[in-house]
């Protein structure tokens, strides 16, 4: 019995042994990027800028189905739009080629679980900055400032939300924000709401409202398949849009808020804001 007994000490001992020897090999725990530590915010992002370098491509979460920002060609194929353009600009500051990137379809439902689980380096899908989302991602710098607005005809009166008078009727899409923030800041203005945003501007176009409202981004679409309709300068929300990027990844945010300025300083941002939106940016 001692003998028996003194074998499984030594075993246990042994099992003891190695396991403080892989521990002392994993130099304090490094993390898939490299670092040395627990998966902090740093190594996270050291770890998704590597990535991208290793893969030797840029994988972007985008719109499909967003006139202007990010719309998908049915007969090309390709996807194009101002989301678009500054993912390519961010493939060529990180990898030196903008074709070095790969566009996959998001939607406001998917989008934050496709970065998470690793099928996206980042979300560039107009995509607004709020403090709830903040507690899941990472944004950068606020790439485009939209705001709600009122598509109307282009020889309308109406300039502004405070010249919906009595009488007058907006149309928006049922269960939005939209609708919640036009009843507040135009309370005297009929609201009709429709199933989608399609079906309000076909109703627009029909004479059955004077405005419809939604976020200028859409707005600008609309008024882009329509030229006898114009956006009103004037939003009196505001939605700040942002890339999105995984929660704790410091260095990777840096790289994208540097390259934003950069091309805000040297010009670049503002020719993509002309070519999509039609004028340059007021800011």
């Amino acid at each position: 019995m001692k003998k028996s007994l003194w074998k499984k000490i030594a075993g246990m001992g042994l099992v003891l042994m190695l396991s403080a020897t892989a521990l002392a090999g994993c130099g304090g725990g490094k993390t898939e990027g490299g670092a040395e530590g627990s998966a902090t915010g740093a190594s996270a992002g050291a770890g998704t800028l590597a990535k991208i370098k290793e893969r030797d491509k840029f994988v972007v979460g985008v719109k499909y189905d967003l006139n202007l920002f990010g719309l998908k060609d049915p007969t090309t194929g390709n996807v194009e739009g101002f989301d678009i353009d500054i993912a390519k600009a961010i493939a060529k500051k990180v990898l030196g080629d903008e074709n070095k990137i790969e566009l996959k379809e998001v939607t406001s439902k998917t989008r934050i679980p496709m970065l998470k689980n690793g099928e996206i380096d980042a979300i560039i899908a107009t995509m607004t900055i709020t403090e709830e989302r903040k507690k899941e991602v990472d944004f950068s710098d606020v790439y485009f400032m939209a705001g709600q607005s009122l598509l109307v005809k282009k020889d309308s009166p109406i300039n502004s939300v405070k010249d919906l008078q009595k009488g007058m009727k907006v149309l928006t899409a049922k269960g939005s924000t939209s609708a919640k923030n036009i009843r507040e800041s135009a309370p005297e203005a009929e609201v009709l709401e429709f199933e989608n945003y399609a079906e309000a501007f076909t109703a627009l176009k029909a004479g059955q409202g004077d405005a419809l409202t939604t976020d200028n981004a859409l707005l600008y679409g609309m008024a882009k398949q329509d030229p006898n309709f114009r956006v009103t300068e004037e939003t009196f929300t505001e939605e700040p849009y942002g890339i999105a990027i995984n929660k704790g990844d410091a260095e990777f945010v840096k790289v994208v808020n540097d390259l934003l300025k950069e091309m805000k300083e040297n010009g670049e941002y503002d020719k993509i804001y002309e070519k999509w939106i039609g004028e340059k940016p007021k800011n």
